[in-house]
């Protein structure tokens, strides 16, 4: 598949990496620098480059969203038309210092998303898992015994594309029902963040949390 990443941080370009180890082809885009995206590109070997939001959103079969929230809005402007597109989304919807969460228990992240590009199949995925865990996940892949993640989406298409991806990447996908879902998920996530940053053990310590009584 063609993959656009819009956000080529800690988890976009981490993500972006294993799918082109995986063998999709890769679009880097949306970093603090066209070094580092081309630095991403040249790192992931594989079909990968780097390129503009328009760049990795143009003929993508799917688009990884990994964008802090503030920077939503713009990511999407320079992304252009995204409707009938397979979004995943990986952000959280953080204030601007990261303490909480800016939408949460009526409505979600993933459902906010849905409502700003009505046409596009929004799936919730990845970010109930640390970065730091994801290269050895995909080293690990081939064992009988794989460590769950979980998505949530409204649209069978757009689960379908998750699932491969959680495959891909060394996961075994738990499908959690629809896009509300993300309501629970998302709280979730930002759990298993602050185990991962701010709790002795780390990312190791969260991580359990994925593996689901495996």
């Amino acid at each position: 598949m063609r993959v656009g990443i819009l956000g080529s941080g800690l988890m976009g370009g981490k993500l972006g990496t294993l799918f082109a180890h995986a063998g999709h082809e890769v679009v880097f885009s949306y970093a603090r620098s066209k070094e580092k995206l081309n630095k991403l590109a040249r790192d992931a070997r594989g079909n990968a480059r780097a390129g503009t939001p328009s760049d990795a959103a143009q003929d993508a079969d799917l688009v990884l969203l990994a964008v802090h929230w503030s920077r939503i809005d713009d990511v999407l402007k320079q992304a252009g038309d995204l409707s009938g597109k397979v979004i995943v989304s990986c952000s959280l919807p953080m204030n601007a210092d990261n303490t909480e969460l800016v939408v949460a228990h009526a409505s979600s992240g993933a459902e906010e998303l849905a409502k700003m590009i009505p046409k596009a199949r929004v799936v919730s995925a990845f970010n109930t898992v640390p970065s730091e865990v994801l290269f050895g996940v995909y080293a690990a892949r081939r064992k009988v015994s794989r460590p769950s993640l979980v998505y949530c989406g409204d649209d069978k298409r757009g689960n379908a594309v998750a699932v491969t991806l959680i495959r891909d990447v060394g996961f075994d996908p738990v499908d959690a029902g629809p896009l509300r879902i993300a309501r629970y998920t998302e709280p979730f996530a930002l759990l298993v963040a602050q185990l991962a940053y701010e709790r002795k053990g780390g990312p190791e310590v969260a991580y359990r949390f994925e593996r689901f009584g495996k």
